[in-house]
């Protein structure tokens, strides 16, 4: 089986909720109670949308390049 390594991006609500979302997942958005929670959905989301996207959207190069800045 192929593996792809993707980066989640987890914020917590102020209701006290997670929600997850992906630049490497097109459409990848989770919402759920837990942390944990969270992660195991947005994993079984993120399968699934790749799968269906296979070979349909091209792959992107994303540099990731920490910049600091005088606040």
């Amino acid at each position: 089986m192929e593996k792809r390594y993707i980066v989640l991006d987890i914020e917590k609500l102020p209701e006290g909720y997670y929600v997850a979302t992906s630049r490497d997942v097109q459409g990848l958005v989770v919402e759920a109670k837990t942390f944990e929670e969270t992660v195991e959905i947005a994993e079984d989301v993120a399968q699934k949308l790749l799968q269906a996207q296979k070979g349909n959207v091209p792959p992107r190069t994303v540099i990731t390049y920490p910049l600091m800045i005088p606040a």
